[in-house]
């Protein structure tokens, strides 16, 4: 296959991505490059509007996504029970809330078939 990111570098972001989904428990070959570029666009559109004073890392991004992926059992096993506490807490708050970065973050798992079944049946998503 060939891979558009080769002929240029991947940018900092990326590789900064890649790196925290490793962190996490995700091989980022896991993780289709699409789906990458759009984590770091989400990224960077959540810290448009608050301006320096919020900018949401690769990170934080990459703890919702893994646990998204990997389910809380085996989330658990690679990162501790805090941790899965703190990205249960932020899923929940998600399906709640609705229409946030993490609610983003989420759907974007959901649509690309990269999470887990038991959070897959937790979500409803509106046809509309």
């Amino acid at each position: 296959m060939f891979r558009f990111f080769s002929m240029f570098g991947r940018s900092a972001a990326l590789n900064a991505l890649d790196e925290a989904l490793r962190d996490y428990g995700v091989h980022p070959l896991l993780v289709p490059d699409a789906v990458k570029l759009t984590v770091v666009r989400l990224c960077k559109r959540e810290a448009e509007p608050h301006g320096q004073s919020r900018t949401v890392t690769s990170g934080e991004a990459a703890q919702l996504f893994t646990y998204c992926m990997l389910g809380r059992e085996t989330f658990i096993e690679s990162n501790g029970v805090r941790v899965a506490y703190r990205a249960e807490d932020r899923m929940d708050a998600a399906i709640a809330a609705g229409d946030t970065f993490d609610a983003k973050l989420i759907l974007l798992a959901l649509h690309a078939g990269l999470i887990a079944q038991e959070f897959a049946e937790r979500i409803d998503v509106d046809d509309h």
